[in-house]
């Protein structure tokens, strides 16, 4: 490990399984002092964070109440990782307005809240590093029975695109972690199924056990271009030599 994540604070939401715990283990594995928090606290025994903290994402003042105490013993973060979510199953036929309004509230405006509580801290400092986790179940595609789930992932692109136009001049970098559909979904949608994955993309990578880290890559030095699973512009670089993609995301994640 290259420790390009020392002397950093962190903070992982839904960091007790999947993602969110590879990236507060991958943390930490780089040397950043990780905040794990999770709605199901006993899901982060056993994990190398510095501070294992119950946190429902879903509470505004829970939020708040957690943005005070962290700022109190560590300061401002300098990383804030998005993982919080759920993947509703059905078509529109098949969701109801229960299951709209919890897609949203736990795969969006959670991510409102936590960034709302801890920005203008990074703001203070300006300096900090937001990854929000998208999916290429988006704006990008469609795929069977993930109606509400796309819609919500559509959702966390267009907010991170617009946090990161607000404050690039003062210094935050936002972006998102697109994860390409499974076999299944890809297979079930038509497409690609038994083809091989495309020249210009990177391979998944397998953990934080791996020698290449690609999780510290969104916090660390601005240096870190070739990232893994970022789905990268596909418009031309203007006449100054930089690319758009709409706003200042692709910029201020590089």
């Amino acid at each position: 490990m290259t420790q390009r994540l020392q002397g950093k604070v962190a903070l992982v939401t839904a960091a007790g399984q999947g993602i969110g715990r590879a990236i507060a283990e991958a943390f930490a594995a780089e040397g950043s002092s990780v905040i794990a928090t999770d709605v199901d606290e006993s899901k982060l025994e056993g994990s190398r964070s510095a501070k294992r903290l119950k946190l429902d994402a879903r509470s505004t003042a829970s939020v708040e109440a957690l943005a005070k105490q962290i700022a109190a013993e560590y300061g401002a973060l300098d990383v804030l990782v998005n993982c919080a979510g759920y993947v509703h199953h059905g078509s529109v036929l098949e969701c109801s307005e229960q299951d709209w309004d919890f897609s949203f509230d736990l795969n969006v405006k959670s991510m409102h809240r936590t960034i709302k509580a801890f920005l203008p801290g990074m703001l203070a400092k300006k300096a900090g590093a937001i990854v929000n986790i998208s999916s290429a179940v988006s704006s990008i595609r469609g795929v069977p029975d993930r109606y509400a789930y796309g819609a919500t992932k559509a959702a966390v692109i267009g907010l991170t695109k617009a946090v990161a136009a607000d404050f690039i001049r003062q210094g935050i970098r936002a972006t998102r972690f697109v994860r390409a559909p499974s076999s299944r979904l890809r297979s079930r949608a038509g497409s690609g199924n038994g083809r091989r994955r495309p020249a210009n993309r990177s391979p998944r990578w397998n953990g934080p056990s791996s020698s290449a880290n690609p999780w510290a890559a969104w916090a660390g030095p601005r240096k870190s271009r070739r990232l893994p699973f970022f789905w990268p512009p596909t418009r031309p670089a203007t006449s100054q030599g930089r690319r758009t993609w709409s706003t200042a995301e692709w910029r201020c994640s590089h």
